[in-house]
């Protein structure tokens, strides 16, 4: 493994680890986690290396990245393009985005990021009656919470509304003083994602141009266990893109092994 650092188009400095050579896969954590968070990735990349260059990298405000105000979406799409391009050889990689990561992926790919193949896991998606959607005023309610010194009301408010706990089970993850520490200490970024989540929480059906320049390969995964309204997010995202394939992964929730994962990517490129 090799640790490493990127600079991203407005100077911001991007970290990351590499495994192995070879045509680069890259994996973008979702809302709250970043790479000492998220062994399964190490455990994938290290399962993938014998053909890939696996990158992992901590996004922006989180882990060992810096942070440069103010925040857009699209700076994301430009650190994801740095990282392609300084840590992935500058050759078109397959993207693999976890949760509201995927979205990231997805519409990086939109606004022309180089990308070979997509590949999400249970991108969070509300159509329908599914789960009651993201209120409307969701990020500027996170925006308020951190710049009013409050960063545990934006982590109870993500808990709740975003991920859907119940106030009890989201008062119970408090508990767990080390975690909420955690949690606290990256509270800022939770509205990045709000802001690359967009609509697709808002319960509507998924506007016809969203994601309509992606003509690429997506495989879309979802745990066959998880909780229904993401089994339907999964579903609504391969149903409205032609190049979609969709996947059950068997006993998974929203998440799985990196064993899984690694040989769930390695068929997926070799497949497309």
């Amino acid at each position: 493994m090799l640790d490493g650092i990127v600079q991203s188009a407005d100077g911001t400095r991007i970290a990351y680890s590499a495994w192995g050579d070879g045509d680069p896969i890259v994996i973008i954590d979702g809302a709250t986690a970043h790479r000492a968070t998220t062994p399964e990735n190490a455990a994938a990349a290290e399962r993938l290396a014998d053909e890939f260059r696996v990158i992992n990298y901590d996004r922006r405000g989180r882990g060992a990245s810096a942070d440069t105000a103010p925040y857009a979406p699209e700076r994301e799409f430009e650190d994801l393009a740095a990282v392609i391009a300084q840590a992935g050889g500058g050759r078109p990689a397959t993207v693999f985005g976890w949760s509201s990561g995927g979205l990231l992926a997805l519409n990086a790919a939109q606004a022309g990021v180089p990308i070979a193949r997509l590949a999400v896991f249970e991108p969070p998606v509300v159509v329908g009656d599914a789960r009651p959607p993201l209120r409307a005023d969701y990020v500027e309610r996170l925006d308020a919470a951190v710049a009013e010194g409050r960063p545990g009301d934006a982590v109870l408010l993500f808990l709740t509304d975003a991920v859907g706990l119940p106030p009890e089970m989201a008062a119970g993850v408090r508990e767990d003083a080390s975690m909420w520490a955690q949690l606290e200490a990256i509270a800022p970024t939770i509205a990045y994602d709000g802001r690359q989540v967009g609509e697709t929480m808002s319960g509507r059906p998924l506007r016809p141009d969203l994601w309509d320049a992606i003509d690429v390969p997506v495989l879309v995964l979802h745990g066959d266990a998880t909780w229904p309204q993401l089994a339907a997010g999964a579903r609504a995202v391969a149903d409205h893109l032609p190049t979609a394939m969709l996947r059950a992964v068997p006993g998974e929730n929203h998440g799985t092994s990196g064993e899984v994962l690694a040989a769930a990517l390695r068929d997926f490129v070799k497949e497309n």
